[in-house]
């Protein structure tokens, strides 16, 4: 694979890895928030972050409880 086409900026092909902020949660935190530019951005797992709508609450909810019952017969 050719590397030709990367950036040269310095810091544009760093890799940041981001765990949810959550204690004794070991998830990956894929979702960011940061309320302006000059707060730091904290990450939590889809399950801990706090600024989910209530319609994505409840299907992540009934995502849960199906898993829960397990495979559909």
């Amino acid at each position: 694979m050719s590397i030709a086409s990367h950036s040269t900026a310095p810091g544009a092909n760093l890799l940041f890895e981001h765990y949810c902020e959550e204690p004794g949660c070991q998830e990956w935190g894929g979702f960011g928030h940061s309320p302006s530019p000059a707060v730091p951005t904290r990450w939590w797992c889809w399950g801990h972050f706090p600024y989910k709508t209530y319609e994505q609450e409840q299907a992540f909810r009934r995502k849960l409880e199906a898993s829960e019952r397990g495979p559909a017969q």
